[in-house]
């Protein structure tokens, strides 16, 4: 959802830039970047972005001017361990088998090195050690190669790009990079080129309606890596009209997927004699996969070694086999040398078989997998509500997430649990015991989570669960909506919570937002300030808001993740103390609000202070000002002009009509 609300509503300080410009000199500044970060989501296009550079480099159509460029994944490098080598020999290991470079061009930006992955490297980059080493012969670890290349005390004259998730950028201190820059995946006109440019006219039509119609899915689509699964698992279905197997939650995309990759399968071995044979070895590799990915995801790693296969039953001849099989479920990759490193697709796949994997052990060998001691687990055994219980410790374990790791994990466990879905599983696990089981106690212990938790990050997952879980409760919401029956209401804490899920689920309200339509007082703007910080126009006025509620909405402005550009808080008690607070928000870096409306809200010349000090800031982007029907009188009005002189105010329209005292 950030990712979407960066795509629809770009910022004064984001500037779209060209991966092969990235280390050219800057038009605007005349500086060339030699150290480079670049964030991105797991699967959203990092490692593309990179090979693309290099291949334009090597087929000779950009960036000439570099003579040796250097890739070194983390992944790759995460297999020296705690060896020692200069950095001649690191680069004579990995690209030169014959021993054959002796020395570096030291002229500024000839030699590159890409070191791609952050997020993967399993040992400590150490910045504060200040041994200054600066030849290239001189033997030490990998990690100490790397922050001595960042802190430009070997080879000065390199350029370096490092690529990463967000959630590992801190590893690196701001000081040694020179520019942050963010592969931010699809927008919404490139989802639909993608389909259109993949499929027919037709096909990709009736894709992309299909899939608007699931706000989770389209904002899955972000994700060029989704966007391929999506249209792996619909052209076949939405080729034909009122195909009512067609999914619409994430757990009906990701099962359909896998039924996908196991026809692969079948189309590719289709001369064996024994398709029972076929059906369960799938079965088997999936199952042993699925281990991987569990006991991996929970560790939060994303990519496994020889050893992790064999804890899991895979050899490597096996895993090897699967990759041929499916080869798009499973990637393999090759280093020039040491040992073999596989991964998932996507970090989604990984979640969804893991969650699989979960359910399956629960079904099959009445086990859960989250509980490690044989006492614990026989006493599990004779529960009478075995799948509440795994349910239950599934959600513990998610909601103890820090980074919120497990979240799209637990959204497919509790959608397999559907006996809807449990029909597309018994095409790829035969011999699976189909039982209807009463989700109820799952829904309630969910909704009893959602009143305790304070994250709102976290309570949106929980509503994402109950939708994977096609409860009522989200739905019920969406009729009192449309009735207009929630005005009258008392509302709970859940369902305060559920009304913040579903308006932030709304293409509506992210285009605008309307106070008076849900509740009309200080609590309901404070509890629904998420959607308020997601809206581009809030229209907040005639809503008997007062200060109290000024010092959110300033913090709200100031989040890095607020979109706003238009706010009304006309006919509103707020006083000069409500537009102080509001002031030191547009001071801030992170507010961009353009339009602000004050009419008739009581102030006087104090408030004019305020706005006049905020109009002066360099940060301060307001265009326009409406001051209208408040007693300003001329002492206000002259500290506006004030604020107007500053050669930082950019303010274009301001109304306001003021009373003159008659001497």
């Amino acid at each position: 959802m950030q990712i979407e609300s960066k795509h629809n509503q770009q910022t004064a300080e984001d500037k779209p830039i060209k991966c092969n410009d990235m280390f050219k000199v800057q038009p605007d500044t005349g500086q060339q970047n030699r150290r480079v970060l670049t964030l991105g989501i797991a699967g959203v296009g990092k490692t593309v972005s990179v090979n693309k550079f290099i291949l334009d480099w090597a087929e000779e159509k950009d960036n000439q001017e570099i003579v040796f460029i250097f890739p070194l994944p983390f992944r790759r490098l995460n297999l020296i361990k705690e060896k020692e080598y200069s950095l001649i020999g690191l680069l004579n290991k990995y690209f030169f088998s014959s021993g054959g470079l002796s020395s570096l061009p030291e002229k500024q930006g000839k030699v590159m090195f890409i070191f791609d992955g952050l997020d993967e490297y399993r040992f400590e980059l150490n910045f504060k050690e200040e041994d200054g080493f600066t030849d290239v012969d001189k033997e030490m670890t990998v990690s100490k190669i790397i922050t001595h290349l960042l802190k430009r005390e070997l080879l000065r004259s390199s350029l370096i790009w490092i690529t990463s998730r967000p959630a590992a950028a801190s590893l690196i201190p701001q000081i040694y990079i020179d520019q942050v820059t963010e592969v931010r995946g699809f927008n919404d006109e490139q989802k639909e080129q993608y389909f259109i440019k993949n499929s027919s006219a037709e096909v990709a039509g009736n894709i992309i309606s299909h899939i608007r119609k699931s706000r989770s899915l389209y904002i899955m689509c972000h994700i060029p890596v989704f966007c391929w699964i999506s249209l792996t698992v619909l052209q076949p279905l939405l080729g034909q009209e009122n195909n009512d197997k067609t999914p619409t939650t994430l757990t009906g995309m990701y099962s359909s997927y896998l039924l996908s990759q196991k026809q692969q399968m079948k189309e590719k071995y289709s001369s064996d004699s024994d398709p029972d044979a076929k059906a369960w070895s799938f079965k088997d590799i999936v199952l042993k996969l699925g281990k991987l990915a569990f006991e991996q995801l929970q560790e939060g790693q994303l990519i496994f070694y020889k050893t992790d296969l064999e804890k899991c039953g895979l050899d490597v001849k096996e895993g090897s086999v699967f990759s041929g099989l499916c080869t798009r479920m499973f990637q393999e990759e090759n280093p020039i040398s040491g040992e073999q490193v596989y991964s998932f697709v996507h970090l989604s796949v990984q979640e969804f078989i893991a969650a699989l994997y979960v359910f399956f052990t629960y079904k099959d060998k009445k086990a859960n997998p989250f509980l490690d001691s044989r006492k614990k687990e026989l006493t599990w055994k004779l529960s009478t509500k075995n799948l509440f219980k795994l349910h239950k410790d599934a959600v513990k374990k998610t909601l103890q997430s820090k980074n919120g790791h497990l979240d799209l994990f637990l959204r497919f466990l509790l959608g397999l649990s559907l006996e809807s879905n449990q029909s597309d599983l018994k095409k790829f696990l035969p011999g699976l015991k189909l039982k209807t089981e009463n989700i109820k106690d799952t829904t309630d212990y969910i909704k009893g989570k959602i009143e305790e938790e304070k994250s709102a990050e976290r309570t949106i997952n929980l509503f994402h669960c109950l939708n994977e879980l096609k409860d009522d409760f989200v739905e019920d919401l969406q009729k009192s909506l449309s009735s207009g029956n929630l005005t009258s209401q008392d509302l709970s804490s859940a369902q305060w919570s559920g009304l913040v899920f579903v308006l932030l689920m709304s293409e509506e309200t992210q285009e605008k937002f309307e106070l008076q339509k849900y509740r009309r007082s200080d609590e309901a703007l404070m509890r629904l300030m998420p959607v308020v910080k997601n809206t581009t126009r809030a229209l907040l006025q005639s809503c008997n808001l007062t200060v109290q509620c000024c010092e959110s909405l300033s913090s709200a402005l100031q989040s890095s993740n607020c979109v706003l550009r238009e706010l009304d808080l006309s006919n509103n008690d707020l006083q000069d103390s409500g537009v102080k607070k509001l002031s030191d928000g547009l001071k801030r870096p992170n507010c961009k609000l353009e339009t602000l409306r004050f009419v008739l809200c009581k102030l006087t010349a104090y408030s004019c202070e305020s706005l006049s000090s905020a109009l002066q800031s360099s940060n301060c982007v307001l265009r326009e000002l409406d001051l209208s029907n408040n007693d300003l009188q001329d002492s206000g009005v002259k500290l506006l002009s004030d604020g107007l002189k500053s050669q930082h105010c950019k303010l274009e329209t301001l109304r306001s009509e003021f009373k003159l005292l008659c001497l």
